[in-house]
C-alpha cells in the first residue's frame, strides 16, 4: 500500500475527538513522521480550530457553601488521562472557586494570611495573588484569560485577570474588584447601588425579613463559578435568583431579575446559549427546565424558555424522596450538570443525552475545567517515562 501523503494524515488525525486526547498522543507515537506533523505548532492551531471550542477534561467540586479546608480539593479526570495533581495542598485550606480559560483558581488560607492561587493544570504554571483587601460575608472569583484577540482555545502562558464579587462583610453592598497579572494590582473597587432599579428592590425584599441579621436570610451574591458571556461575567444571588452582571469593558456592575417561574428555586445554573445569549437552568419537579435571555436592539429584555428535559427516567435517585440538582453548566461543550445521591451526571443540551461522570456526593457547585490537552515532545518524553 501507498503511503499516505502528509495533508492526507492531517485530515485523518483532524477528526480524532479532543475529549478522547490518548488517541492523538497514540497517533503521535506510530513514527517519527507522524510525530512531526502532531507537534508541529500549525497542526495544533488547525485541531484546536477544526474543533471550535475545548473538550471537558476533568472537574473539580464544592461539596458545601462554604468550604473552607478539608476534603482535599481533588481534579477528577473525566477522560481516560490521569488526574492531574492538585497543588498546594501541605496543610493549606484550599478552596477551589473557578476553572475558565485553561486555569484553575483557588481560595488559600495559609499561617500568613490569606491568597488566591491560579493554577494551569496542564502547563503546571502555579501563581500566588494577594487578595483584594476587602470585607467580604460571601465572595465568587472567576479567573480569565487577558490576552487582547484570544480565541480562548489555548489559554496557557499569558496574562490573566481575576474578578472578585462579593458581598461586602458589614453593608452588605455587592463589590466587584479586578486583578491584572500584568500590572499585579486590584483595580479601584466599583459597588452596586440603590439607583439600580432590580438591585434597590431585591436589597428591599431580602432585608426586609424579621431575621434580617441571620446571614441565610442576607442576599448575597452566591460563591458559584461565573458564566462568561460575551464581555460580560454573571453570578446569581440568593433570594430571588437575581443575577448580578459585570461588563468587563465598562468596569460596570448591574442586576437583572431572574425568569419569574425560577424565583424560588434553590438550585440554579447560569448558562452561554449557543446563540451567545445569557442562559438558565433550574430543576421543577423531575424536569430540567431552561430559558435563554433575549435582548433587542433598544436592550429591553425578556427570558423565553428553551427546553424541557424529563428527568425522571434518565437521572436515578438512591430514594424516592431524593432530589436532583442542577448544579453547573459548561460552556463550548453545552452540557449542564445534575447531581442527585446516585453520583453525578452531564446532559447535553441539543439532544438530552445524559452520561455518569462521577460518583461523587451531592455537591453544591461544579467546576468543570475545559482545555485541549494535546501532545508535544516533551510531554511525550515525560508520559513515556512514567510508563
Amino acid at each position: 500500500m501507498a503511503p499516505l501523503i502528509d495533508d492526507a494524515i492531517i485530515e485523518i488525525i483532524l477528526r480524532l475527538p479532543p475529549d478522547e486526547p490518548e488517541h492523538l498522543f497514540r497517533a503521535a507515537l506510530v513514527c517519527k513522521r507522524w510525530l512531526r506533523i502532531i507537534c508541529d505548532p500549525g497542526f495544533l492551531r488547525s485541531y484546536r480550530a477544526f474543533h471550535g471550542a475545548p473538550p471537558l477534561l476533568g472537574l473539580l467540586h464544592r461539596l458545601m457553601l462554604c468550604q473552607l479546608g478539608p476534603p482535599t480539593p481533588c481534579f477528577a479526570s473525566t477522560t481516560s488521562m490521569p488526574n492531574f495533581p492538585y497543588p498546594g495542598t501541605d496543610g493549606r485550606l484550599v478552596t477551589p472557586l473557578d476553572c475558565h480559560h485553561g486555569r484553575v483558581i483557588s481560595y488559600l488560607r495559609q499561617d500568613d494570611g490569606l491568597y488566591y492561587q491560579v493554577w494551569d493544570p496542564i502547563m503546571g504554571d502555579c501563581h500566588v495573588v494577594p487578595t483584594a483587601g476587602i470585607d467580604w460575608l460571601i465572595q465568587s472569583v472567576a479567573v480569565l484569560c487577558a490576552v487582547d484577540g484570544c480565541d480562548h482555545l489555548h489559554c496557557h502562558g499569558g496574562p490573566f485577570r481575576l474578578l472578585f464579587v462579593a458581598t461586602h462583610g458589614y453593608n452588605y453592598k455587592i463589590i466587584a474588584s479586578v486583578y491584572s497579572s500584568e500590572t499585579s494590582e486590584w483595580n479601584e473597587p466599583v459597588c452596586l447601588h440603590n439607583s439600580c432599579e432590580a438591585y434597590a428592590r431585591h436589597m428591599q425584599e431580602g432585608l426586609a425579613d424579621t431575621h434580617r441579621y441571620d446571614p441565610k436570610y442576607i442576599p448575597y451574591v452566591q460563591p458559584r463559578r461565573g458564566t462568561l458571556v460575551g464581555d460580560a461575567v454573571y453570578f446569581t444571588v440568593r433570594l430571588g435568583n437575581a443575577i448580578v452582571e459585570y461588563d468587563l469593558g465598562k468596569d460596570r456592575l448591574s442586576m437583572i431579575d431572574p425568569p419569574p417561574a425560577a424565583r424560588d428555586v434553590c438550585y440554579i445554573s447560569l448558562m452561554a446559549m449557543d446563540d451567545s445569549s445569557l442562559g438558565f437552568a433550574c430543576i421543577e419537579g423531575s424536569s430540567l427546565c431552561t430559558w435563554s435571555r433575549k435582548v433587542d436592539t433598544v436592550e429591553a429584555a425578556e427570558w423565553v424558555q428553551y427546553r424541557v428535559i424529563e428527568l425522571e427516567k434518565t437521572i436515578p435517585v438512591a430514594n424516592p424522596d431524593d432530589k436532583r440538582f442542577v448544579v453547573g453548566f459548561a460552556e463550548g461543550a453545552g452540557v449542564i450538570f445534575v447531581s442527585s445521591g446516585v453520583g453525578l451526571f452531564t446532559i447535553k443540551l441539543n439532544s438530552g443525552q445524559v452520561k455518569k461522570v462521577d460518583e461523587s456526593e451531592v455537591s453544591f457547585s461544579v467546576l468543570p475545567y475545559m482545555s485541549f490537552y494535546t501532545p508535544d515532545r516533551g510531554r511525550l518524553l515525560s508520559l513515556a517515562r512514567t510508563q
